[in-house]
């Protein structure tokens, strides 16, 4: 093992491929619904919304897709990505283990939402298709698409989660400069944003409904397309990027991760992650524990029901069956708006189901404080939920400790917090509060599921 501080792979090493896991589960994926006739999904259900390339993936059981050349091109800015051991983290603990992180946050947009966005947008640009909407929580994914939308000639219109449009008017700006349009969600741009700011004008909003929102404009606007940056199984098999990176990164090291981690909140970037780790759990013998990790006041894998459910809040995406914690409910207003969202992707979700996978929740202010131990000791100031998965990478090493054992910790470092100063600066004064599960909200909102 060899005790080096950064792991960098050739351009020549950008993987060929992505690698998709639906194939080599134990049990089939249940199928995904149409939302009006609540019957299994075909092709021409799902025409409306997305070009027949990335449809095409949704469905597929290859375990190998190319990825195409003006793809990688793209990927080339950015890719591929360092992975480091984080031994100042390491010392400042104290501990004998080792962690290392997969940095994602040298992206255009500075996260690992760029990994589907290109091959995304290239697939709507083949099918000629001249705009698309979408939605975005903290703002990661609509920047990443804004810039894959600009570089492929595509106009994009984009909802943003009221709470960050208001706590992170950057990424609105960022978003702006690559040409992207962008409405706080709710909004008065559509019928269904009208709908919840008369039931209440001062709702944070959740990404269920803007994702409702960006789908009315998709249906009604003719060639209009959608764009999704997490859940669905395309976009998780485009993300493997990190991981087949990971991979070879972790045999630079002479080392293999005895635990995996990552935040989680509709599960691309941690799927992204452990995939071909957990493609050799199944098929090598290897014993690595994967855990997702999601925040207190959103814990849709640890709370919530595996049953089917809406992808939005109001009924127009596809019926998938997930963990979730009703299509309905609205998270509190944490700080990591990207882990707002009320389900878990159906990959993850029948992972977890089949023991494949763990899960934990954390409080943000225990995740904040990870976040800044980690900017003192690696220097870089994670965003607020990449925050998550440092805090269960400390909280394994401190476990290993107590054993007396050393384990490997691998996490995504899945983006930067340079737009995330005001959470920062509330953690710092101390107004950082970690918020209960919201048992009664969730509850109510089962109960419409159940319905």
């Amino acid at each position: 093992m060899k005790k080096q501080y950064k792991y960098l792979l050739n351009e020549s090493d950008i993987p060929k491929q992505w690698y998709n896991i639906v194939p080599d589960l134990p049990n089939p994926l249940p199928p995904q619904l149409n939302p009006q006739t609540m019957e299994p999904i075909g092709p021409e259900d799902l025409a409306p919304l997305f070009p027949m390339g990335l449809i095409l993936q949704e469905v597929s059981d290859q375990n190998y897709i190319d990825i195409p050349e003006p793809v990688l091109e793209l990927y080339k800015i950015y890719r591929p990505s360092p992975m480091y051991r984080a031994l100042r983290l390491e010392e400042a603990l104290g501990t004998k283990s080792r962690i290392y992180y997969k940095y994602e946050g040298g992206s255009p947009s500075g996260s690992h939402k760029p990994n589907t966005a290109i091959p995304q947008a290239f697939y709507n640009a083949e099918e000629g298709v001249k705009k698309m909407v979408t939605e975005t929580g903290a703002g990661q994914w609509g920047s990443a698409l804004s810039f894959a939308c600009q570089a492929f000639g595509i106009e994009l219109e984009v909802f943003q989660v009221a709470a960050s449009y208001a706590s992170k008017p950057h990424r609105k700006t960022m978003m702006e400069i690559y040409g992207a349009t962008v409405h706080p969600s709710p909004s008065e741009r559509t019928d269904i944003g009208k709908q919840f700011l008369s039931q209440d004008p001062n709702t944070p909003g959740s990404l269920g409904i803007a994702i409702s929102e960006a789908i009315e404009v998709a249906r009604k606007e003719e060639g209009t397309r959608y764009a999704l940056g997490s859940v669905l199984n395309h976009v998780l098999m485009h993300q493997s990027i990190i991981g087949l990176e990971a991979l070879k990164q972790m045999e630079m090291a002479e080392d293999y991760p005895d635990i995996i981690v990552g935040c989680t909140g509709g599960g691309s970037n941690f799927t992204g992650l452990f995939s071909p780790f957990a493609k050799n759990n199944m098929e090598s013998n290897k014993k690595t524990i994967i855990r997702a990790v999601e925040p207190q006041a959103c814990p849709s894998l640890t709370k919530g029901v595996y049953t089917y459910d809406f992808g939005d809040s109001v009924g127009m995406a596809p019926v998938v069956k997930m963990h979730t914690l009703g299509s309905s409910f609205v998270p509190d207003p944490i700080h990591a708006g990207g882990l707002r969202y009320h389900g878990m992707a159906p990959l993850v979700s029948a992972m977890y189901e089949d023991n494949l996978i763990e899960a934990e929740a954390i409080g943000q202010r225990e995740c904040f404080e990870a976040g800044q131990l980690f900017a003192k000791t690696e220097g870089i100031v994670p965003a607020p939920e990449a925050t998550h998965a440092i805090a269960s990478a400390i909280r394994a090493v401190k476990d290993a400790d107590q054993r007396s054992e050393q384990v490997a910790v691998l996490t995504a470092m899945c983006g930067h917090g340079h737009f995330d100063m005001k959470a920062y600066e509330n953690f710092l004064s101390g107004e950082i509060i970690d918020y209960d599960f919201p048992a009664e909200k969730v509850k109510v909102a089962l109960e419409s599921v159940q319905k």
